[in-house]
């Protein structure tokens, strides 16, 4: 299966679940904010290859990256070590992230982990 991310990256990714991961950019009309849309389920098949194209992905001179977790449909350990693993790469390079709307499974898991707090920053000036 051949997955696309943001940048037009590709590569082939074996998968236990029929649904890809991937992430899309979206427009944001902030200089300096970058939104990443991710979709389909953040596990062990998927989120070692998303995790190094996130930020890889990523145009020069992001302050603000928010990551749209509204099309994520599953989200387990794997998943959860990925976005912790993105937020402390963004962090060392100055930038900021930002979780935004999680679906209802999604929200639970990283509140009951304690994430929704550790990996949450203040929402974007743009209401993203």
């Amino acid at each position: 299966m051949t997955t696309r991310y943001a940048g037009r990256t590709r590569f082939t990714a074996v998968r236990r679940s029929h649904v890809a991961a991937g992430a899309t950019a979206l427009p944001c009309g902030r200089s300096g904010v970058a939104i990443l849309a991710l979709r389909g389920d953040l596990d062990m098949a998927s989120a070692p290859a998303l995790g190094e194209h996130l930020l890889a992905a990523l145009p020069p001179g992001p302050r603000l990256l928010i990551l749209d977790l509204s099309e994520v449909s599953f989200c387990d350990a794997a998943g959860l070590t990925m976005l912790i693993g993105v937020q402390r790469r963004a962090a060392g390079l100055g930038i900021t992230l930002h979780l935004s709307a999680p679906r209802p499974q999604v929200a639970k898991l990283l509140r009951i982990t304690g994430l929704d707090r550790g990996l949450n920053n203040p929402p974007c000036p743009t209401g993203h």
